[in-house]
């Protein structure tokens, strides 16, 4: 697929947008989910960034940066897949082989956050030279320049994937063998089933794991849509904060309390 000019400028300036949001977290911009879904939206190729989008979420619920470890770049992981998979005109079918370029890009982009964050290292000394001086101003330009700095991270990647053009990126998607293909395919649905499980691993506890079997229930039943799941979401959160509010308090019988959580007490007496 050929992007125009205007395409190309609105993508990398949703890729600038990311890797801004990659350290402010503000609008989230950075998450594959939104991430993906703004260049399908410009690109429209909504529906298969979409769906690329929300599988690359599910492994990036994993990432998170704990200490001096670096979590994973998940913003140029999700432009920069997004791009190849509108480049490459295969649509939902080329989402799987996007998945699985996404994880070594992922991992890739962690050399240009040390880069960046190298360089924000010396910045912060102007601002502290600044912060002597007085000079709100020099201050402030320092940060819009640092803040600048996290957008270009993604940005400049996103510019030479464009720069490429459609046709070297179908031809090398095209030129894939079927077993290279269909290894990428089941690889990335792995990379999925593994972030999905990191995920569970840390929220999992004895309170919530009937909210997870009813949410494999509910999903297998087909008539049900989304704003029906959603609704059955919202009622069970809504009746899960009403019995903790009334499940606070003493039962009277001076012999034992409710800790708070009605799932919890449940389990207890049974």
């Amino acid at each position: 697929m050929n992007l125009s000019m205007i395409q190309i400028i609105l993508v990398v300036l949703v890729a600038f947008l990311a890797g801004m949001e990659g350290i402010l977290d503000e609008f989230h911009f950075h998450q594959p989910v939104i991430a993906c879904t703004l260049v399908g939206l410009v690109t429209g190729q909504l529906l298969p960034c979409v769906i690329l989008g929300g599988s690359l979420q599910m492994i990036a619920l994993g990432w998170s940066n704990i200490g001096a470890a670096v979590a994973p770049d998940a913003a140029l992981a999700s432009i920069a897949s997004a791009i190849i998979l509108v480049l490459g005109g295969q649509g939902r079918a080329g989402v799987s082989s996007a998945i699985a370029i996404a994880i070594p890009l992922a991992v890739a982009g962690l050399l240009l956050t040390i880069i960046t964050r190298t360089l924000a290292t010396g910045i912060v000394h102007l601002m502290d030279g600044a912060a002597k001086e007085g000079s709100f101003r020099k201050i402030e330009f320092w940060q819009i320049v640092a803040i600048c700095l996290q957008g270009l991270r993604i940005a400049i990647p996103a510019a030479l994937i464009l720069a490429l053009g459609a046709g070297p990126v179908k031809s090398l998607l095209s030129s894939m063998p079927s077993w290279l293909t269909d290894g990428l395919s089941i690889g990335g649905g792995m990379v999925v089933a593994v972030g999905y499980a990191m995920v569970i691993n840390m929220m999992a506890s004895r309170e919530v794991w009937p909210f997870f079997i009813l949410g494999f229930v509910f999903a297998a039943i087909s008539e049900i849509t989304l704003i029906g799941l959603g609704a059955i979401g919202i009622s069970i959160a809504l009746i899960y904060l009403t019995l903790s509010k009334k499940g606070g308090n003493s039962n009277g019988d001076g012999g034992s309390s409710n800790t708070g959580d009605p799932v919890g007490d449940l389990i207890d007496k049974y």
